[in-house]
C-alpha cells in the first residue's frame, strides 16, 4: 500500500513538473500551425506587417519581380515577429514581417512558469546565502591528493645522502673479432 502510494505521487510530480511544459509546447505548436494556415492564405491585415530592407550584394542571383512565400520566426527585443514574404531586388532583400502577439504571451507564460522553480524569491533568502556562505570560511574542509596513474611517478624521499658516484657507463659500440 505504501508503495502504491509513493508510486502515485511520484507520478504526480512528474506530471506537474513536465506537464506544464509539455502544454506549453502543444500551445506552441498549434499556434504556429494556425500562424502558417493564417500566412499561407494571406488572410492577415496588412497594417500589422513590418518591412525590413538588407542591403546585400549576392552574385549571380537574378532580381525578383514577386514577393516569394516565407516561413520563419524570430524575437526582437522582447517582440516575436514571423516572417511572411520576402523579395531580392537591386542588391536588397525585402523582407515582409508580422508580430506575432500570440508567440509572444506563450513565451512570457513559459518564462514565468520557468521562474517558480528559482530560488529568487524574496531577499530573505539572500540573507540567509550569506549567512550559510560567512559559515564556510570557518569550517574545516580536508582534502587530499591521490595520483591516478602510475606512469611517470617517482617517490621523493626528504633523506639528504652524501656518497660517491660511481660510473655505470658500459660502452655501447662492440668491436668486431679480428681475422684469423
Amino acid at each position: 500500500m505504501k508503495r502504491l502510494f509513493s508510486i502515485a505521487l511520484i507520478i504526480i510530480l512528474l506530471l506537474n513538473v513536465l506537464g506544464y511544459y509539455g502544454v506549453f509546447l502543444g500551445m506552441q505548436y498549434q499556434n504556429d500551425v494556425s500562424m502558417t494556415k493564417i500566412l499561407d492564405a494571406d488572410r492577415y491585415d496588412e497594417s500589422h506587417t513590418i518591412t525590413i530592407k538588407v542591403p546585400i550584394s549576392i552574385p549571380y542571383v537574378n532580381d525578383q519581380t514577386d514577393f516569394v512565400r516565407v516561413d520563419g520566426k524570430f524575437e526582437h527585443q522582447g517582440e516575436f515577429y514571423r516572417t511572411v514574404k520576402q523579395k531580392y531586388a537591386n542588391d536588397t532583400l525585402t523582407v515582409v514581417c508580422i508580430k506575432d502577439l500570440v508567440d509572444k504571451k506563450i513565451n512570457q507564460a513559459l518564462s514565468s512558469y520557468v521562474k517558480t522553480f528559482t530560488d529568487n524569491t524574496t531577499n530573505q533568502n539572500q540573507n540567509s546565502k550569506i549567512t550559510i556562505s560567512f559559515i564556510k570560511d570557518y569550517l574545516p574542509q580536508t582534502f587530499s591528493l591521490r595520483s591516478i596513474s602510475c606512469g611517470w611517478e617517482t617517490d621523493v624521499i626528504k633523506q639528504t645522502v652524501y656518497g660517491t658516484l660511481i660510473s655505470s657507463f658500459v660502452p655501447s659500440i662492440q668491436h668486431p673479432p679480428e681475422r684469423g
